[in-house]
């Protein structure tokens, strides 16, 4: 048997191709639009529940994320079918009704993505962490990005990000709920007077309360805290607003050596004596 080109209807196959690639676009350009348009509505529904039921910013956030991957996951399952059925023609009724079958089949082979969402669902549910809040947990510590049903994100300070399956998250420690401490450690000399540097430390505490508006209490000297090989250690303690305790820390430190230096109390530092011996 002889195969002749000119049997084949090439303008039919093109029509047929153009069709077909015509429906996809189409299918594409409607998933775009409702993804975008549903996207803004649950956007807006969270402004307002903010606003108006006084849900916080980070629940808010945390709730308004999850609410749009799983907006965004069924309308992928949607595109799918609607590919399936529209341009390729495949009966989708079959495998929506196995899809019972394959969901208990995949429950019993990945039992890590069902502990997964069971621990995100409680995550939430518990409010044990908000998007925005500094916590601890699996060996990481950050700002979290996002909550999750499978996975939890969170920044790590120097910018990486950590994706943590929420099965890992056995132990959580929130560091955002409540006001933080600040703590400062300055040694003085053996040789000055310890209750002249507690006076001048306070008197520098005084002045940074009133300048720093994220102070909450103190600074106040709390006193000798040790006796170190060279120096005598003062605690100082604060209380400050959530994330803003390293930043009081830092201006502590600057201003307190200042006011020490100024009033000559020094601050110890190792010496090296060398000693030569000549012949």
């Amino acid at each position: 048997m002889v195969f002749d080109l000119s049997d084949i209807d090439f303008y039919a196959i093109l029509t047929a191709l153009g069709i077909l690639f015509l429906k996809l676009i189409v299918i594409l350009i409607v998933y775009a639009i409702v993804k975008s348009i549903g996207t803004k509505i649950i956007t807006r529904a969270f402004a307002r529940a903010t606003q108006k039921q006084g849900i916080s910013p980070g629940r808010a956030k945390t709730l308004e994320k999850l609410t749009v991957n799983i907006f965004t996951y069924a309308l992928i399952f949607f595109l799918v079918i609607m590919v399936l059925e529209n341009v390729f023609a495949v009966e989708t009724t079959a495998i929506l009704a196995g899809a019972g079958v394959v969901g208990l089949a995949i429950g019993f082979g990945a039992q890590g993505i069902v502990s997964d969402v069971v621990t995100g669902f409680f995550l939430l549910l518990e409010k044990q962490v908000d998007v925005d809040d500094y916590v601890t947990t699996a060996g990481f510590s950050g700002i979290v990005e996002e909550v999750g049903l499978r996975t939890t994100k969170i920044r790590d300070f120097d910018g990486s990000l950590h994706y943590v399956p929420n099965r890992e998250i056995s132990n959580l420690t929130n560091h955002s709920r409540g006001n933080m401490r600040a703590l400062v450690d300055i040694g003085i000399s053996y040789d000055d007077n310890i209750d002249q540097a507690i006076e001048v430390m306070q008197h520098v505490c005084e002045q940074v309360a009133a300048e720093d508006e994220t102070i909450i209490e103190g600074p106040n000297v709390v006193g000798v805290q040790g006796l170190g090989a060279s120096d005598v250690v003062i605690r100082i303690i604060a209380k400050t607003e959530n994330m803003q305790q390293w930043a009081v820390e830092r201006k502590l430190r600057k201003t307190l050596k200042e006011a020490l230096d100024a009033n000559g109390i020094e601050i110890p530092f190792p010496h090296q004596v060398y000693i030569e011996k000549k012949d």
